[in-house]
């Protein structure tokens, strides 16, 4: 098979010249995608008003007329189209047209260019208001914020997914608590939701069932039905269904648990394609880094001793108790071979994920409203959450809180460039409550109700290591942290401000305000008490021109928060974002790259793409993640941790000479360093496939 001449010309890229890549030939390889393919497979129409109308008439796109007239859309396409846009590489062009692009019927043919679909998800977002429209058309075509996937790829469309595709919920300790949870799993899976789920509550294997011992199955059978009913409700065949489930490390069956991720376990046991994630309290890190033993208790048994989960006592006041009660089934193990053991886990499957939970739930401005007990897919979603009461069909059920994810990002590269972020982070937020209001996942009543009550976002932010490398700033630098805590101690303040213009606007907060650290003030104390603003010429440079909220603004906030609450229980949160991280030429997340010329896979032909702004110059700042010092990134996150509500999806990046003791120190210093969790341990030379329900 003959390469194409786009393709050739990407791998050019790998031509060197005086020793130096040819960079070059990645512009000349997106003029040749369009003009050989691109162009020639886009359906033309002569005027604006002739597309319009052909892809509202065959049910492309939603009925705009409803909402504007024409001459008022074409203000929000006459805007996009103005910027005279140009995709700055291959793979950012080749993403979209792959991926994201609308297409007739056929599948042959494309109906939509990258401005189309900006101006049509603004269209969608503003509802009717042409200036917000316009407002959100100038955030998405300057590439200061990129929805994620499921807005980016469904809004304005007819026949079109959710906006929203991640979930949470918890799972009850009854066959009705179960049943109800694998019913929400194929639902949500169906409209391709990836869902997370907490098992923590399920009794351990060898428990009592109507007081007879030894009935239980425990959590892995669960686990099995969870993996099999992902995998047959796949949205249609589309993308394969995503789910993740959760357990507390003190929960008996978690070394069972941890061995279905095993390489050579035994196929009865194996867990192929579901993501698991440890719950470890804080009193658990306590046990392991003191090395002392460590007890694993029934939960069935605490439930009935206490009338409480055990996932939901304080570990760190119960655990004595626990341990001296006689009527509480337990068995011993060495915490730090446990640790070890995890740490194996992870050196063979990138699995599990980490949940600190003592982190969390200190950190929580909701403290008052509830506890977070664990995250999602991607590590980055932590709110409240409460198992719901499943009863006996005919019989009142009691439905409590699940959790739904709506994301997006920040590019700090263009945010920070147009000195924008004051309205970038509003518009932002203004995008993301249209999608949680708009959202009603009906068909899971516990999800349906968090939303509704708690109108939670995740507003992320993707490009940091390309924003450093552009100005030559080394990731693991004082620099980095310097830029890092007063960015995003920016966007924190932004979202607050802009959560409680709603509220007031609307007169209406999230359930259950008046009992968080928001009301009582304590949140803000931190940034009432001194003014965070950068000390260093460089980063001074930076921000010139740009008002650094001090900690006058802050008292002014803390007041008008008081008086008129916040409309989000949530705001924050940082997601991997790898798919449209490419879209808009950004390094992923917040985490550093891999390789300073990423090579892709895609089908029969290998593509290359050089990290965003890459220069001769540059390059020895685009330093591999697998060549840093870890606990160096660790930092870095901690710091902008300190200015995020919610988590940040955060990889650790190892070599095959690092050890299961290495990785152990790895967990202990994060831990003590104040992550919430750790998403995935990547090993050199082996690759795990991002969850595409958070791609952001």
């Amino acid at each position: 098979m003959i390469a194409k001449k786009w393709i050739l010309l990407n791998n050019e890229i790998m031509i060197k010249q005086d020793d130096e890549f040819s960079l070059h030939k990645d512009k000349e390889a997106v003029r040749s995608y369009f003009l050989d393919y691109v162009n020639k497979n886009t359906v033309f129409f002569y005027t604006l008003k002739e597309k319009i109308d052909y892809l509202i008439e065959n049910n492309y796109y939603v009925n705009f007329y409803e909402w504007y007239t024409f001459d008022q859309m074409k203000q929000v396409f006459d805007l996009v189209y103005s910027r005279k846009f140009r995709f700055p590489s291959f793979m950012s062009a080749f993403k979209f047209f792959q991926s994201y692009a609308l297409r007739d019927d056929s599948g042959e043919k494309f109906l939509e260019r990258y401005e189309d679909r900006l101006a049509v998800i603004a269209l969608f977002l503003a509802r009717g208001d042409v200036n917000k429209a316009m407002e959100t058309a100038e955030i998405l075509i300057n590439q200061e914020y990129q929805p994620a996937t499921p807005t980016f790829l469904n809004a304005g469309k007819k026949r079109s997914g959710e906006l929203v595709s991640c979930f949470l919920d918890e799972v009850g300790d009854n066959l009705n608590g179960i049943g109800y949870a694998i019913d929400s799993a194929m639902k949500l899976s169906s409209i391709g939701g990836g869902v997370s789920f907490n098992m923590s509550k399920v009794r351990a294997r060898g428990e009592a069932i109507k007081g007879v011992e030894n009935l239980s199955s425990g959590v892995l059978p669960v686990m099995k039905i969870f993996e099999d009913t992902f995998s047959y409700a796949n949205q249609l065949g589309q993308r394969p269904g995503a789910g993740a489930v959760y357990l507390n490390v003190f929960h008996a069956d978690v070394e069972e648990f941890l061995d279905c991720k095993k390489i050579n376990v035994d196929e009865k046991v194996r867990i192929k394609s579901l993501s698991i994630g440890v719950i470890v309290p804080d009193k658990f890190m306590e046990l392991a880094e003191n090395d002392e033993p460590c007890y694993l208790f029934y939960p069935h048994t605490v439930m009935l001793e206490y009338g409480q989960y055990l996932d939901e006592l304080d570990m760190d006041a119960m655990y004595e108790e626990l341990i001296t009660n006689p009527k509480i089934r337990k068995r011993k193990v060495n915490a730090r071979h446990l640790l070890v053991k995890i740490a194996q886990t992870q050196k063979e499957s990138g699995y599990p994920y980490l949940f600190f939970k003592g982190n969390a739930n200190r950190q929580h401005p909701l403290e008052g409203v509830g506890n977070v007990k664990f995250s999602n897919l991607c590590t980055e979603i932590m709110q409240i959450s409460d198992v719901s009461d499943i009863e006996s069909y005919g019989k009142q059920d009691t439905i409590r809180y699940g959790i739904s994810c709506n994301l997006g990002s920040l590019n700090i590269v263009t945010v920070m460039e147009n000195k924008r972020i004051k309205e970038a982070v509003k518009t932002a937020m203004d995008a993301l409550t249209i999608v949680s209001d708009f959202t009603n996942i009906e068909m899971v009543p516990s999800i349906s109700k968090a939303n509704a009550e708690l109108h939670s976002v995740g507003l992320g932010a993707m490009n940091l290591h390309g924003f450093l490398a552009k100005n030559f700033i080394m990731y693991e630098s004082d620099e980095a942290l310097e830029f890092a805590n007063v960015f995003f101690m920016m966007v924190n303040y932004y979202s607050l401000e802009r959560s409680m213009e709603i509220a007031r606007e609307r007169k209406k907060t999230f359930a259950g305000f008046e009992n968080s650290r928001y009301a009582s003030g304590s949140y803000f104390d931190k940034y009432v008490a001194e003014d965070i603003i950068p000390q260093r010429a460089k980063i001074q440079a930076l921000f010139e021109g740009v008002h650094i909220p001090t900690k006058e603004d802050w008292a002014q906030l803390k007041e008008a928060v008081a008086e008129h609450g916040l409309y989000h229980a949530y705001r924050l949160a940082i997601a991997p974002n790898q798919s449209t991280a490419y879209i808009m030429n950004s390094t992923a997340s917040v985490m550093p790259v891999v390789d300073v010329i990423e090579v892709r896979e895609y089908g029969d032909s290998t593509t290359y793409y050089p990290m965003p702004y890459l220069t001769n110059d540059n390059y020895f700042y685009y330093k591999s993640a697998y060549d840093m010092d870890q606990k160096k990134v660790l930092r870095l996150i901690s710091v902008i941790q300190r200015h995020v509500d919610q988590g940040i999806s955060t990889i650790l990046h190892t070599n095959s000479k690092d050890t299961t003791r290495d990785l152990s120190v790895y967990y202990i210093y994060a831990h003590k360093m104040g992550l919430k969790s750790l998403y995935y341990t990547r090993t050199r030379k082996a690759s795990i496939d991002e969850c595409v329900s958070c791609a952001v």
